[in-house]
């Protein structure tokens, strides 16, 4: 909107600053951070007076977790009002790829919302049917991906490489898809502790604000040996909103939380990053800068293949955050160990973009 506003009343001075992405991009993670905070206890205690019980607590997870019993879940809310709001004042609402990972963000939130729901209401874990929610997720990523393909080449570039690609043609749309909707689970599976998903969020949506913003620019696209996509650079905005509001949340969520985002946030956010990947041409850099979420949901698949199998059990409990509170890990220190993984791994990530 004020990106709009600037361009039709062509002020000088300070609002030209709004021209700028790297200005915009701060202001949308300040006006996000800003709103969740300030939101934020009104909106929990709306949740916890809703909800009552708050969000069902596994019998069969580890024993500690059920002094959580009566937090409330769907705090997702909170981070979908402040990036929604940040979006629509700070990036160009001409861009294709503002409106392709928005629908991302609001669809699968809109999903994930709708399985809080069930289970708040059912008292019950299972919520929405895995292949209702999965159709679903599937017909939101594909609308977006078409939107988003439609504007770059069918290419999936491989990082380490200057200019090495793999030629994907109309195979691109389903995989584009199929990305979203994988990265937006893993999110969701990595979401079993307190923070535990919030921050490696943040974390992986710093390092794609870089990504976004160098990939949208065509000297730096250049000089580096990244693919350059033009438009891309808006997206910077998008993560910087997502850090904001992720930022706004995780202090209300770190440990003990007082609110759980829930699928309404972890959906959401996972497959935002997933919409931003295939946008900025960067997914097999996203598996290495989310790496924490594809190490969550590799434990979850090599547990359930083995387990079919043999009838034994790799890991004492999956996600393998799990595992590790079974051998005796302290919450907090799971979280922030598992933290310090996400940091490295996105630093390695953006060294792809070097070493080429």
């Amino acid at each position: 909107m004020f990106y709009f506003l600037a361009e039709l009343l062509e002020f000088e001075g300070l609002l030209n600053l709004i021209r700028y992405q790297t200005f915009r991009a701060g202001a949308a993670m300040m006006t996000a951070l800003l709103i969740g905070l300030v939101i934020g206890p009104k909106f929990i205690n709306m949740l916890r007076v809703r909800q009552g019980k708050g969000q069902p607590i596994r019998d069969d997870g580890p024993q500690s977790h059920q002094a959580k019993v009566g937090t409330p879940t769907m705090g997702g809310l909170m981070i979908l009002i402040a990036l929604t709001v940040s979006i629509l004042l700070w990036m160009d609402l001409s861009s294709p790829f503002v409106w392709a990972c928005l629908a991302v963000t609001m669809g699968f939130g809109l999903i994930g919302f709708l399985d809080d729901y069930d289970k708040v209401t059912k008292r019950s874990h299972q919520g929405v049917s895995a292949r209702v929610r999965l159709l679903a997720e599937f017909i939101v990523a594909g609308i977006a991906s078409y939107l988003i393909v439609s504007q770059v080449s069918t290419d999936l570039y491989v990082p380490f490489f200057s200019g090495v690609s793999i030629p994907l043609g109309w195979f691109y749309y389903v995989f584009a898809a199929v990305f979203i909707v994988g990265f937006g689970n893993a999110v969701n599976l990595t979401d079993g502790l307190d923070g535990l998903a919030t921050m490696p969020v943040v974390v992986a949506a710093g390092a794609f604000l870089v990504i976004c913003y160098l990939t949208g620019r065509v000297d730096f696209s250049e000089y580096l040996g990244i693919p350059h996509v033009a438009g891309a650079g808006e997206l910077a905005i998008l993560c910087a909103a997502i850090m904001g509001a992720g930022l706004a949340f995780l202090w209300y969520n770190a440990p003990p939380a007082a609110v759980f985002m829930g699928d309404t946030g972890s959906l959401a956010l996972g497959g935002a990053l997933g919409a931003i990947a295939v946008a900025s041409h960067h997914e097999i850099v996203l598996l290495i800068v989310g790496g924490l979420f594809v190490i969550e949901t590799a434990s979850v698949v090599i547990q359930v293949f083995w387990f079919k199998r043999t009838g034994k059990r790799i890991f004492r409990m999956a996600p393998i955050h799990h595992h590790f509170e079974q051998l005796g890990w302290s919450e907090s220190k799971v979280v922030i160990r598992f933290w310090i993984i996400a940091i490295v791994l996105a630093v390695i990530g953006l060294a792809t973009l070097k070493v080429r």
